[in-house]
C-alpha cells in the first residue's frame, strides 16, 4: 500500500458497518515523514462511568458530569496504531478479541479495510496488558492470531502479568485481567523481546515509561528528524477528565497517585513540544494535538 498525504478512508461493507455503528470509520492515517501512522478501530468498549469517576469527590463528581455530558455508561473508542515503516508492518497492541465485549474485538476487520492480513504483521509491541490491549493476540481455539509477528513488552509489564501472585494480589475487580493476560502471555513467552525506558526499540521507535495505569505501561514515541508523534496508550484515557483535571485520580489506573503524576508530566511535554498523539481510546480515530486550555488542556482531533 503506497501513502503520499494524509487521508481518511471508510470501509464500506454493510457488515463492518453494522457491527461498529453506522459512520465509523474503520481507520485512518497520517505520515511523519516516510513512515505511515493508521489509527485502526477495534470497537468501542461499555463500561460504568463509575470506573473513572469513583475516586472524585461527590460536589465536584457532580459538576463535572453535568461539565461534560457524561452519564453512566462510558463508550470511548479503541484505536490501535499500525506503524508501517521499512518495510515493517507493526501493531502497537492487538484489541480485544472475541472475548471481552460485544462491542469491540474488530480489529482483523479493519486491518482488511487497510489492505492488510493477519499474516502482514511483522511485529507486535504491547503498551500494557489490560483485556482490550492484549485479548486479540488469540482467536476463538486459542490459536496465535498473527503468525508471523515477533512480540516485544516491557519487563516491568512483563513480569507483573505473568507473575503467579497476581491473581492473588490485583484489585478483585480486576482478577480477569490478571487470569487473562497470564494464559495469553504464555502463547508468546517463546517469541518475546523485553525492552526498558529510553531503549530504540525498533528503527525510530523509542520506548517511554508511562507507569500508572498499570505497573508497567509504556508509551512510544516514534521520531522521524525533528518530526515525532506519541503513541500514548492508556496513559492519557480520554480527552475529558483526564485532560481538564489531569492530576485528579482515575479509577481506571491501578496505581492512582503514580498514574495522575504520569499524566500530568506527559500533558505538559507534548503541549509544550506540539508533538502530535495517537491516543487508544482519544475522540474518534486518537489522531491529534494536545493544548493548554484554562488550568488544563484540551484534544484536537486532526483528522
Amino acid at each position: 500500500m503506497t501513502i503520499t498525504r494524509r487521508q481518511v478512508l471508510t470501509y464500506g461493507a454493510a457488515g463492518f458497518a453494522t457491527s461498529l455503528g453506522m459512520g465509523r470509520m474503520a481507520f485512518a492515517q497520517t505520515m511523519l515523514g516516510d513512515m505511515t501512522l493508521t489509527s485502526l478501530s477495534d470497537g468501542t468498549l461499555t463500561l460504568p462511568a463509575a470506573m473513572v469517576l469513583d475516586p472524585i469527590a461527590d460536589d465536584q463528581r457532580a459538576a463535572v458530569i453535568e461539565q461534560f455530558g457524561l452519564g453512566d455508561v462510558l463508550s470511548p473508542p479503541c484505536n490501535v496504531t499500525l506503524l508501517q515503516s521499512g518495510g515493517r508492518n507493526i501493531l502497537f497492541d492487538v484489541g480485544s478479541g472475541p472475548e471481552f465485549m460485544s462491542s469491540a474485538g474488530f480489529l482483523l476487520d479493519a486491518l482488511n479495510a487497510a489492505g492488510l492480513g493477519p499474516e502482514d504483521i511483522t511485529d507486535i509491541v504491547f503498551t500494557h496488558a489490560h483485556p482490550d490491549h492484549l485479548w486479540g493476540l488469540v482467536d476463538d481455539f486459542d490459536d496465535l492470531l498473527f503468525p508471523n509477528a515477533t512480540h516485544m513488552m516491557g519487563q516491568t509489564e512483563w513480569d507483573y502479568w505473568t507473575n503467579p501472585e497476581t491473581v492473588d494480589t490485583i484489585d478483585t475487580g480486576r482478577t480477569t485481567f490478571a487470569v487473562g493476560a497470564a494464559r495469553r502471555l504464555a502463547r508468546i513467552e517463546d517469541n518475546i523481546t523485553f525492552f526498558n525506558d529510553g531503549e530504540e526499540i525498533l528503527p525510530g521507535v523509542a520506548a517511554r515509561a508511562t507507569f500508572g495505569h498499570t505497573p508497567g505501561h509504556m508509551a512510544f514515541e516514534v521520531r522521524q528528524g525533528t518530526n515525532a508523534i506519541m503513541i500514548l496508550g492508556d496513559c492519557i484515557g480520554n480527552d475529558h477528565l483526564a485532560l481538564a483535571y489531569p492530576d485528579w485520580k482515575s479509577g481506571s489506573d491501578q496505581d492512582q497517585d503514580m498514574g495522575a503524576a504520569t499524566r500530568s508530566m506527559l500533558l505538559d511535554q507534548v503541549a509544550q513540544e506540539q508533538m502530535p498523539v495517537l491516543g487508544f481510546h482519544l475522540t474518534g480515530n486518537g489522531i491529534g494535538r494536545i493544548e493548554k486550555a484554562d488550568s488544563g488542556y484540551r484534544f484536537i482531533q486532526d483528522i
